[in-house]
């Protein structure tokens, strides 16, 4: 049965903002699987040098959509980000430090499950309502309203940021040469751009989108990095679509022959959910320290 869901257009109602980004992001009807990938180039940035490229990257994520009781909607994902070699989009195992010339090898992201809830409020990180003052450390529920914006008579694009601070799930003191410290400072920048028709199409439930990726996060700690100076910025286009037909062939390959189970997206709601450096120090051991 389809999740029900509005379709006039009411920039300013939590409804209307909730029930898009889900049909962008997702299918309304539960017996539908839908996918959205990413690609992109990974850039190095060191205080008082030039930018540097370090390798490419692919995401995709298979996504479900659940009915909850209360009206809210769970959306039950698999996802993954392959590292590549961003001229050929072949998925490479191994990388050379550009700074130190040092030859590591590539931990790729396969989480499963990554769930969350979908609701007519913003979806807060635990960090956010932290505080000695227990009313404070109540989880604040701010209706959820994005900012969008209209580009001529049919294009809409929905921003969806995400500015965070937590702690690192990498102990700074076992992975030495892996975590950049105590917290992890990371923020999420996507763009879904998108035909104001299909919202206004209540037989659509699945909108189709074009978009962008932006993330800053600290040295991804496969690269060795530890606590140096700088930082990595992903930047990627992204699609959504109906079928795994959207992802790049080489990334469909690399995963139908090693990541077979993430091409389907889950059929029921399982958990715990975790990050990628919790599954991290939970599957690599820390790397041995540098000769001499």
């Amino acid at each position: 049965m389809t999740i029900p869901f509005v379709t006039e257009i009411d920039l300013m109602n939590p409804r209307w903002n909730r029930d898009s980004w889900a049909r962008i992001s997702g299918d309304m009807n539960p017996e539908n699987e839908r996918f959205s990938s990413c690609s992109g180039v990974v850039l190095g940035v060191k205080p008082g040098e030039a930018v540097k490229e370090l390798c490419g990257f692919e995401v995709f994520l298979a996504t479900r959509y659940l009915p909850l009781e209360d009206g809210n909607i769970r959306r039950i994902n698999k996802e993954v980000i392959f590292y590549s070699n961003p001229r050929t989009g072949e998925i490479i195992e191994d990388w050379t430090n550009p700074w130190t010339g040092e030859k590591v090898n590539v931990v790729q992201v396969a989480n499963d499950p990554f769930n969350y809830t979908i609701s007519d409020f913003l979806i807060l990180a635990p960090e956010d309502f932290k505080s000695s003052d227990p009313e404070k450390s109540k989880p604040r529920k701010i209706p959820l309203i994005f900012p969008w914006r209209e580009f001529g008579p049919d294009i809409m694009s929905l921003a969806t940021d995400m500015h965070l601070l937590y702690p690192n799930s990498l102990d700074p003191k076992k992975f030495v040469r892996e975590s950049s410290g105590p917290m992890v400072q990371v923020t999420e920048m996507m763009r879904y751009n998108v035909s104001r028709k299909d919202l206004e199409n209540p037989d659509l439930t699945a909108v189709p989108y074009t978009g962008t990726w932006a993330r800053i996060t600290p040295w991804l700690p496969w690269m060795l990095m530890a606590t140096e100076p700088g930082h990595v910025v992903y930047n990627g286009s992204m699609v959504g679509g109906s079928d795994t037909s959207i992802i790049p062939p080489k990334t469909r390959e690399y995963a139908e022959k090693h990541f077979p189970d993430f091409l389907h997206a889950p059929t029921e709601d399982y958990g715990p959910s975790h990050s990628s450096l919790e599954i991290y120090s939970r599957t690599q051991e820390p790397a041995p320290p540098l000769e001499g």
